[in-house]
């Protein structure tokens, strides 16, 4: 043990020479002056000259580190200053550091820089103020440096986006004559062309744009338009569809009240185009075109809108057939129409009606076969219910026209082609014809019953028209006449009551003229009349929703919409008062003269029938 640690102070000291020899040399190096370069270059050359003499001095530093168990860096870092020191000496350039000495030579190469702008984040900034306050309020629009913190650049897009930009576009096609001619036939094509006509034409006709709402009429103007009793508003006529063709019947929609539907007879100068046409006019724009046109083998006699389905039409055609069309439908066809069979009608239906609620309806058809059929719009295979409409086991009833009682699907009267009038019931003990009254001395061509509601129920006066030139009124409680207006000088193709004035009517005849019947003002004369300026028949006539407008169709395919005057239109609180008063002097009246050749008949029982429970 004691030799060990001799042997250990033996290297020891040999090891504090060697340091003190190495320690020596540096500052002799410093001492003379020499530049950093200098000094390193003994030092090296001392190590150099170290390991050249057989390495004995390295190996016996390594030896000793290993006893003091450290490791050998000597022979290491005398390895590299070695190779340092050869490429020293062989390049001509400036010697460099032994840092430097260790580095990889560089590759330079080119890169390409990428700029992006990255958008500041918005400032936003709120004020809590009053609105009573205007001049506190800041004026942050008109900081410029607010405006240039903002200010934000647009990209640049690169060479590279723009080509990829256009080369997505795509490239036109050349279509041939006949790929052209394919799509210009399709039912795409023809549907889209339509409904987009139909849209830029009520742009284009729409000459009411700068309507003032806040203008100031002057008074005179406003009082001459609103006691204007008649002022003629638009004609309706299509070149195609409806010049030369008998207007047959007509009627508003519920849902749209701008829309009105007439539907027209054969154009016997037109053999290439359908017999029956119904055609949808429009209202609310100034358009001279119709909004949907409907066509039919056979001619329409009647035609009426489906009143909870807004989106139907429903026709009675000459051969017997109900169709059914439908706007949503791309084509102008029926959708549906009954079978041509004698379970159903056989002959001309003349009248269509839809009654009910809206969950409960149903489609009422007559005709001149003498049937009254109820049919489901769902199912128009088969109807659900047929009636006949026979008198005492007589012939048929040829039925010209019908009119519900107002609010009622049960009682209903008729008028036939022989000038009788019927009264009949759907359902009950008595199924049919009830009762028959004096009736015309030609055909019925209309019949209505009284539609308004108010203090005193009327809706059991009714009035019908007919070929010998009257019109009459009527008490479905007595079969006898009321009264006849006998003004006209033709036949009298049409009458209607005000669905707002309990006591006013118009009627159409074959002179062309419109009368406008106000019962308590004149029972003699019409109030108001107007004379078309073609002077053609008139054959139908209909009262608009609101009871502010009247449609005319004439036998050449015009319609005529007429406005009325509101102080002559809208009822006065008493008018229902005046119209039992006006009854009762009809009475008195007949009483007084007795049977005259005037069919004048009122009962004794006239004023109790009058004061029926007020329906509202």
């Amino acid at each position: 043990m004691a030799d060990r640690k001799a042997e250990l102070e033996k290297k020891r000291e040999r090891l504090k020479q060697i340091r003190d020899a190495k320690t020596k040399k540096g500052a002799a190096g410093v001492a003379s002056g020499s530049s950093p370069s200098s000094v390193r270059k003994p030092l090296t050359e001392s190590i150099s000259a170290a390991s050249s003499e057989s390495g004995s001095h390295a190996n016996e530093i390594d030896n000793l580190l290993k006893d003091f168990d450290l490791q050998s860096s000597v022979s290491s870092v005398t390895s590299a200053k070695d190779q340092s020191d050869r490429r020293s000496v062989s390049s001509d350039s400036k010697p460099t550091s032994p840092l430097a000495s260790t580095r990889k030579p560089l590759k330079l190469s080119i890169s390409h820089r990428d700029t992006t702008n990255i958008v500041p984040k918005e400032l936003v900034q709120y004020t809590k103020e009053t609105q009573t306050i205007e001049d506190a309020k800041p004026q942050v629009e008109d900081t410029p440096a607010i405006k240039q913190e903002f200010e934000i650049k647009k990209e640049p897009v690169d060479d590279d986006k723009e080509k990829v930009f256009k080369e997505e576009v795509p490239k036109m096609v050349e279509l041939s004559d006949e790929a052209k001619s394919n799509i210009l036939k399709s039912h795409d094509f023809a549907h889209f062309f339509d409904h987009a006509a139909r849209i830029i034409e009520k742009a284009i006709c729409e000459d009411d744009f700068a309507f003032d709402y806040g203008a100031v009429k002057d008074e005179g103007e406003s009082d001459t338009l609103a006691a204007k009793k008649l002022a003629l508003n638009r004609k309706f006529i299509d070149d195609r569809w409806s010049r030369h063709r008998c207007v047959t019947c007509m009627d508003w929609s519920v849902q749209h009240p701008e829309l009105l539907v007439a539907s027209y007879n054969q154009n016997e100068g037109a053999t290439q185009d359908p017999d029956g046409v119904a055609l949808i006019w429009n209202m609310k724009f100034n358009k001279q075109t119709p909004e949907y046109v409907f066509h039919h083998q056979s001619p329409i006699m009647s035609v009426c809108f489906a009143q909870f389905h807004p989106n139907l039409l429903i026709g009675g055609s000459y051969s017997g057939q109900i169709v059914l069309w439908d706007n949503r439908s791309r084509k102008r066809t029926p959708v549906q129409k009954t079978l041509l069979s004698a379970a159903a009608h056989t002959h001309p239906v003349y009248s269509v009606e839809v009654v009910g609620s809206q969950n409960a309806h149903n489609l009422i058809s007559f005709s001149t076969d003498g049937k009254m059929c109820s049919w489901s719009l769902d199912m128009l295979s088969q109807p659900q219910e047929v009636m006949d409409l026979q008198h005492t086991h007589s012939k048929a009833v040829s039925v010209t026209s019908a009119s519900f009682l107002h609010g009622d699907v049960n009682n209903f009267v008729v008028g036939s082609e022989d000038g009788a009038v019927y009264s009949a019931i759907r359902h009950g003990s008595k199924i049919g014809i009830s009762e028959q009254y004096e009736g015309h001395y030609g055909p019925v061509t209309a019949i209505d019953y009284n539609p308004v509601p108010g203090p005193i129920d009327f809706s059991h006066l009714f009035l019908t028209s007919s070929f010998d030139w009257t019109i009459r009124l009527w008490n479905n409680k007595d079969s006898k006449v009321l009264y006849s207006f006998e003004d006209s000088g033709d036949y009298v193709y049409d009458v209607q009551w005000s669905p707002i004035h309990p006591a006013l009517f118009a009627s159409v005849d074959g002179m062309g003229k419109l009368d406008l019947w106000n019962l308590n003002l004149d029972t003699e004369v019409p109030t108001t009349s107007v004379t078309i300026e073609a002077s053609a028949a008139i054959n139908r006539v209909k009262w608009s929703g609101n009871g502010h407008q009247l449609a005319a169709g004439d036998d050449d395919g015009y319609i005529y919409i007429y406005d009325i005057g509101e102080q002559f239109a809208n009822p006065r609180p008493d008018e229902w008062n005046r119209l039992v008063n006006t009854l009762q002097e009809i009475q008195a009246n007949s009483l007084t003269i007795g049977e005259t050749s005037r069919p004048m008949s009122p009962t004794s029982t006239l004023a109790s029938s009058l004061l029926s429970p007020s329906r509202m």
